[in-house]
């Protein structure tokens, strides 16, 4: 794989700030949820002290819930523990503009503890030891990610006050495709598309969904870690954005019973010189390489298993309705919308598409989670079995886990998981889940309400 070159460089960073350009940095990096956590500094401060030696975090800021409660059960910090620091080493080979903070400069980073040994729990860390791993077998990843939204013309602190019901969504009906749809709000998406380019991300197109106010922006695909990064920082950057344009958009995988957010992770394969391994030669059943063969047999075998890595809250399984265009069946198609996996493209372009996951997805973990599957695929040589031609929905195939609860407890008992992860990341990462759950079981909802408060 040939040498990449950072949107922003370290001498161009010091002429930025000579020249009054750039005045803050933020060094940040994702969280157990995929949020970007970190600071922002004085860009001279940065470049004198941060950018060698690095900064210190709280330790807790990955073991909290999504609201920032401190939760007991993780090993890595707690009360008993003191909520030490881990430290924040900037990877300058994420350093960019950031065009929607005037002024500002963003780098993500990777955390170590004092010893220097990496926070193994950390979601860029894990998705770093499964792309070490595949590239010991001369491969690279190469991802792209689909995110879908809806914009709301409320502001955030409206839809708060409002608890996120009666908001007003950008458009009325369903605009999938709508060219009219989408110049509604063009320049929202205008703006979005046009910033993450000058962030150092190469767009490719905009485009209305199903749910009103539904909209997605796509990136061209990229290095694992590369794109996983991106996805992060055009999360955030989408969100800051829509908060200075005096609206509002949400990624949460179903917001209402219409159409869910959905976030599809396309992945292909390359060798040690870039050169696709996924495509077979021909006579080669569907067109597929041996190794892609044994990749995606490998998805199968572990898409229950790995569904939390996919689909990380409550409120992930709700998509996975029959009808939805989110899966629900163990399944892999041509072509086939139906299914969890869907095989796509020609010789190069030829890849497989992942359609469990929604909005709401931490793609460090979620790709580190694909590659784990396909690598067992691999070392095991399973045998992919025949595709779902029809409708995957109706035909007889295992279903995707369907609460948080059930995914929860196929990965802690997961022999796969345990040997492509370690016993701490499933530990940690089976917390997470019993605190979402804990929550949600405490919690009385308007559904319970409506229900009960006179009728019962």
């Amino acid at each position: 794989m040939a040498h990449r070159t950072p949107p922003l460089g370290v001498e161009e960073l010091h002429a930025l700030v000579a020249g009054g350009e750039i005045d803050t940095v933020v060094l940040a990096f994702p969280d157990m949820q995929g949020r970007l956590q970190g600071k922002r500094f004085a860009a001279r401060f940065f470049l004198d002290e941060v950018l060698e030696h690095g900064t210190e975090g709280c330790n807790y800021l990955l073991a909290v819930d999504t609201e920032m409660n401190t939760v007991d059960g993780y090993e890595m910090s707690s009360w008993d523990g003191g909520y030490g620091d881990f430290a924040l080493h900037p990877d300058i080979g994420t350093l960019r503009r950031v065009p929607w903070n005037e002024g500002t400069a963003m780098v993500i980073a990777d955390l170590a503890w004092d010893d220097g040994s990496p926070v193994v729990a950390a979601p860029r860390q894990i998705l770093r030891r499964q792309t070490e791993r595949l590239a010991a077998l001369g491969l690279t990843a190469q991802v792209g990610t689909e995110l879908e939204f809806i914009v709301f013309k409320d502001t955030y602190e409206q839809a708060w006050d409002a608890n996120y019901r009666g908001l007003t969504p950008a458009n009325q009906y369903n605009i999938d495709y709508s060219v009219l749809g989408t110049g509604r709000i063009e320049p929202l998406l205008r703006r979005i598309r046009n910033e993450m380019a000058g962030a150092g991300l190469t767009v490719e197109s905009a485009k209305g969904e199903c749910n009103p106010g539904q909209h997605e922006i796509a990136f061209r695909y990229d290095e694992a870690l590369v794109t996983c990064d991106q996805h992060a920082i055009y999360k955030t950057g989408a969100k800051e954005i829509a908060a200075q344009e005096g609206v509002s958009i949400t990624f949460m995988a179903k917001y209402n019973e219409r159409e869910g957010n959905s976030c599809h992770i396309h992945l292909s394969l390359a060798d040690e010189h870039g050169r696709h391994v996924m495509a077979g030669s021909p006579g080669d059943p569907g067109g597929m390489s041996e190794t892609m063969r044994f990749f995606l047999a490998g998805q199968l075998t572990a898409l229950r298993d790995f569904s939390l890595l996919y689909a990380p809250g409550i409120n992930s399984y709700k998509r996975f309705q029959a009808g939805s265009f989110a899966p629900t069946a163990v399944a892999w198609g041509h072509d086939n919308r139906t299914c969890a996996l869907r095989v796509v493209g020609h010789g190069r372009s030829l890849r497989f598409e992942n359609r469990l996951p929604g909005g709401d997805v931490n793609p460090h973990l979620a790709v580190a989670g694909m590659i784990a599957a396909g690598l067992y695929g691999i070392e095991q040589k399973l045998e992919l079995p025949e595709p779902c031609p029809g409708n995957a929905y109706t035909a007889e195939h295992e279903h995707v886990p369907t609460t948080l609860r059930e995914a929860a407890e196929l990965w802690e008992n997961s022999p796969i998981a345990k040997a492509a992860f370690g016993d701490e990341v499933v530990a940690h990462y089976r917390n997470m889940a019993r605190v979402e759950l804990a929550a949600f079981d405490a919690a009385v909802t308007d559904w319970e309400l409506r229900r009960s408060f006179e009728r019962m």
